[in-house]
């Protein structure tokens, strides 16, 4: 019989291991602390910047490396090191810069590890986010205030019609060798570095942690999930997850509301352990 220690499962924060209110249910919490005091390991990976992700990976009390940014990197914080980071490349920086001249009622806000940038005063949507998760933030005016090299994500915020037409722009075949994107919402797309993903980021940690493929397990709730979904052996998704993401699952869980975590781990308990 496999053991706790073999296995490694990984879980989104917004919409799956909180609840809609941005808050932890107590029964996932619980759940949590039982898989660890039991050897297994547990870990977050999310859209978040490592600066927001920390103090929900701090409350939990696990110690297994943290994926941030959609996989754009993996965090140590035993030894409060990096150690994985794929920034989105200075070209890639330029491709979405003209992706926003054919727009120009975009918003776009980026993220390195530790501080939100806005770009331009019109940006809401990072103020938004950056009040929300108490984050570093800076307002760029711009373009050359911004830093270079360290985007680890960028979002653009828009009309579902310019979202559509910038999925498009991004997806061509020139600009997908140097960026990649989806939606989190159906107002915004989220830009990282080609070939970054929470699924090539869960197998990058499951190797580094000489877990066997065969017992990592993943929970999500959106389409920024898919590739971690897919990537996994036992992928799980929250209730209120769409119905082509529940497609991809062994399992649906209750709403995250409920503690959707919680029966995600007794899922694993009980099927497996």
């Amino acid at each position: 019989m496999a053991t706790y220690s073999d296995w490694l499962l990984v879980s989104d924060i917004d919409g799956t291991l909180n609840n809609k209110k941005r808050k932890l249910p107590s029964n996932n919490k619980k759940a949590i602390t039982n898989f660890v005091n039991a050897g297994g390991h547990f870990t977050l990976c999310s859209g978040r910047n490592l600066k927001s992700l920390e103090k929900h990976y701090l409350n939990l009390g696990i110690s297994t490396p943290a994926i941030y940014m959609n996989g754009a990197g993996i965090y140590d914080f035993k030894t409060k090191s990096h150690i994985y980071f794929k920034p989105i490349t200075h070209h890639g920086e330029s491709i979405i810069f003209d992706v926003l001249k054919k727009h120009k009622t975009a918003q776009l806000t980026v993220f390195d590890a530790t501080t939100v940038y806005r770009y331009k005063h019109t940006c809401l949507y990072g103020l938004v986010v950056s009040l929300l998760d108490n984050i570093d933030r800076k307002l760029c005016k711009t373009r050359e205030e911004l830093p270079t090299g360290r985007w680890g994500k960028a979002t653009i915020f828009a009309s579902k019609r310019v979202c559509r037409d910038i999925e498009r722009l991004l997806k061509d075949e020139v600009n997908s060798k140097y960026v990649d994107c989806f939606y989190t919402s159906p107002y915004s797309i989220e830009i990282v570095c080609a070939g970054v993903n929470k699924g090539s980021a869960v197998k990058y940690l499951a190797e580094y942690l000489s877990i066997d493929s065969g017992k990592v397990a993943a929970i999500g709730d959106y389409f920024n999930d898919e590739a971690m979904l897919r990537s996994v052996a036992h992928p799980v998704c929250c209730g209120q997850a769409p119905e082509e993401i529940k497609a991809l699952c062994e399992y649906i869980t209750c709403h995250c509301n409920d503690g959707a975590v919680n029966d995600f781990i007794n899922y694993i308990n009980k099927t497996y352990l």
